[in-house]
């Protein structure tokens, strides 16, 4: 079912144009926000509204398409919340702006906010919002790589900058370590890997990997299919690691009417993701209206990517799983970078993840009607045109 948007304003505080520049290139990069919000409830008085600013990892795209069509469609507005939606840039970690108080919540990677919470961020997982990794390493079919064991040898891409840990940790599992592949600095395109000097190049589901299939193979004319590639999925192999996740003060959670707006604001971001699921068309265009730069084809395939990482939900989207979570820790304090180095040392503390306030939103939003598990979830056909176009 289509639903007609209302006609509001959208909120946005923009990066600098250079940032824009690289929005199709990276996918999950840790935009400066500041918010006028001092954490007051989330149940506005008449037409008052609480101010609430989210940062995001990166600039506006699809990963992020369900808070944009929360804003578009007025579920923020419902619950008393006039949302602004920071977008991020290269040099932005919104861990570390959530921590500072900037900002009223943040999404990050749990990863990546691990780290931050062992050197004294107090912020916590209140809702994972990406149930599935979409990190994978490809490669060309004549390399022979189909699994991690495989890469020994071999000229493998990373990005670093946190998005190496469920390749690594791949690796060692079965038996490989950094020391035994050539490690490529990948930079945050997927050039290198097309002109053949990297041999297994990391790509996310929703990006990356698209823009291989936007490019046109040099021997067939043609744009390239999924049967020229191999893919390794963490998921598959064991290493998934917990992705894009809702992050909020713990401080602050310890305030009534901060703890209210957060429940608020997790329930109608949760709408704005099951209206996308309903939708990705209106989804993808709620992004593109926000400002962001990727062609009409990639950005489809972008919404369609995400919503197959968040559904069908196993308990609702955004509780956040025991298993999943250990998992992720596990390989935090036990994968080990080209430098010997891990992400974290012990065991995060009890308060770097809650179940709490998303319980609570999810009980809401099924009295309400809201579909939150998805179990009919099917994804669509996307048809990529050379260049995401």
């Amino acid at each position: 079912m289509r639903v007609t948007p209302r006609a509001r304003t959208l909120s946005v505080l923009k990066v600098g144009a250079v940032a824009l520049s690289l929005a199709l290139s990276v996918s999950a990069c840790g935009g400066d926000g500041d918010s006028d919000s001092s954490g007051s409830g989330s149940e506005g008085s008449g037409d008052e509204l609480t101010p609430v600013t989210l940062q995001l990892q990166w600039v506006a795209q699809a990963q992020f398409a369900g808070y944009y069509a929360a804003v578009e469609q007025g579920f923020y507005e419902d619950e008393g919340l006039d949302v602004t939606i920071a977008e991020g840039g290269p040099d932005i970690v919104p861990q570390d702006v959530l921590a500072a108080g900037d900002v009223d919540y943040a999404i990050s990677w749990v990863p990546k906010v691990l780290g931050s919470i062992e050197q004294g961020a107090g912020i916590a997982d209140v809702a994972q919002i990406f149930e599935r990794s979409a990190t994978t390493q490809i490669s060309f079919k004549d390399k022979g790589i189909e699994s991690p064991e495989d890469l020994a040898g071999k000229n493998v891409g990373s990005w670093g900058f946190g998005n190496e840990w469920e390749l690594f940790a791949g690796m060692q599992q079965e038996g490989v370590d950094v020391e035994d592949i050539n490690l490529v600095q990948q930079a945050f395109d997927m050039n290198a890997f097309l002109a053949g000097d990297i041999d297994a190049a990391q790509a996310m589901t929703y990006n990356e990997y698209a823009q291989v299939l936007e490019s046109v193979n040099p021997d067939t004319g043609e744009l390239y299919q999924p049967e020229d590639l191999n893919v390794i999925d963490w998921n598959d192999v064991g290493t998934a690691m917990l992705q894009d996740a809702i992050w909020a003060s713990t401080e602050q959670l310890e305030d009534d009417e901060y703890a209210e707006q957060t429940v608020a604001f997790i329930k109608a971001s949760i709408k704005g993701w099951a209206f996308v699921r309903d939708d990705p068309e209106a989804g993808a265009a709620a992004v593109t209206a926000a400002g962001s730069q990727l062609g009409t084809s990639h950005q489809l395939w972008m919404t369609n990517e995400i919503n197959k990482l968040i559904w069908p939900s196993t308990n609702g989207v955004g509780m956040i799983d025991e298993a999943a979570w250990d998992q992720t820790v596990e390989i935090a304090m036990n994968t080990e970078n080209e430098t010997g180095a891990t992400i974290i040392s012990e065991e995060p503390p009890e308060t770097a993840y809650t179940n709490e306030y998303v319980e609570q939103a999810l009980d809401e939003l099924r009295d309400e009607g809201v579909d939150v598990d998805g179990e009919d979830y099917t994804p669509i056909e996307v048809t990529l045109n050379e260049g995401g176009n």
